[in-house]
């Protein structure tokens, strides 16, 4: 394998999801940013680093190593279909712009940006146009198409659909190559819940209680009525998850029935032995190795995975930029 052949930067790092999936491709990181204390304890832990950066609005980009490729997973939530969708409205949005300044000033070879899905119909589209049109237009990139892929085509059982926005500095080489750049094609099998579930029996704290039980029961029955489509949702282990999120829905949605109960399991737990995914089993479902640490509270760490990106996906796509970067090498050594 070809060691730290090429440089990158860690923007809106969260726990280092990008950070994991180029680096295993020979990537070297030269700068990260991160502003969530949390989420700094996570990546310190894992990556013996601290942050050149903590919060992007006060960064001068000069002070900033030359790099080759910038990544950025940029906050979701004012796109996202669970929130209030205000785009650029929202204050969160406005942090795109951010990472216009670094592009601007350090010309990297290449960018790689991962959003939710909706940033692609937020405003009908209008929200999506501008930020391509900044990066084409004002930039001046090459910026193919971008390109929702999800999660489940990518080695992880996660309904996972997220906007990927790759883009290329037509001067590094002849501008044409990159016309032909395509996003990396879903994998033909499919993965199963079940190889990312715990093999031994869980901590009690994971299963529902009978009172907890029949108040989602209720809630769900609800909005049956009503004609939607709320509420829990017991997993089939042959399938895939649900797309894990922040908030109560985003675990209640993805529980399963365990086969496995600990042998203490008392008689006044639900006796379907139904429970949420653990903590480490939503790290399985982004593809971060069992080797990754979590320090944090199981609050803070559900918060941290399922703001993550789905390192797999990421690094298919990295794959496919350092290809028309760099060529047919990493294709053989990586």
């Amino acid at each position: 394998m070809i060691s730290n052949s090429f440089k990158f930067i860690d923007l809106f790092a969260g726990i280092g999801g990008f950070r994991l999936a180029l680096s295993s491709l020979g990537g070297e990181c030269v700068f990260s940013s991160e502003i969530d204390k949390f989420c700094q304890k996570t990546y310190f832990a894992n990556f013996d680093k601290t942050f050149d950066n903590l919060d992007i609005r006060d960064l001068n980009p000069e002070t900033i190593p030359d790099f080759d490729i910038l990544t950025a997973g940029f906050p979701c939530q004012p796109f996202s279909m669970a929130g209030k969708k205000l785009g650029f409205q929202d204050k969160r949005g406005n942090l795109f712009f951010d990472i216009v300044k670094v592009l601007k000033a350090k010309r990297p070879k290449a960018f790689i940006l991962e959003n939710v899905k909706g940033l692609a119909s937020i405003e009908r589209g209008k929200t999506l146009k501008t930020i391509l049109s900044i990066l084409r237009g004002e930039l001046g990139y090459y910026v193919p198409e971008p390109e929702i892929l999800n999660a489940r085509n990518f080695s992880v059982p996660q309904n996972r659909p997220r906007v990927f926005i790759v883009g290329f500095e037509p001067n590094v080489q002849a501008s044409w190559k990159y016309h032909w750049f395509d996003y990396p094609t879903p994998e033909t099998r499919n993965p199963h819940l079940r190889f990312i579930l715990e093999t031994e029996p869980v901590d009690l704290k994971y299963y529902l209680n009978e009172g907890y039980w029949q108040s989602l029961q209720a809630h769900k029955a609800r909005h049956l009525e009503l004609g939607n489509n709320f509420g829990y949702e017991i997993l089939d282990k042959e399938g895939c998850s649900n797309a894990i999120m922040v908030g109560g829905q985003g675990r209640e949605r993805n529980l399963i029935q365990d086969i496995n109960p600990p042998s203490n399991y008392p008689s006044e737990k639900n006796s379907r032995f139904i429970r949420f995914l653990t903590p480490r089993e939503w790290a399985r479902l982004q593809g971060f190795p069992d080797s990754f640490q979590i320090v944090v509270s199981n609050t803070q760490a559900y918060k941290q995975f399922g703001n993550s990106v789905a390192v797999p996906v990421v690094k298919a796509v990295a794959r496919k930029v350092l290809l028309k970067l760099y060529g047919e090498p990493f294709l053989h050594v990586h």
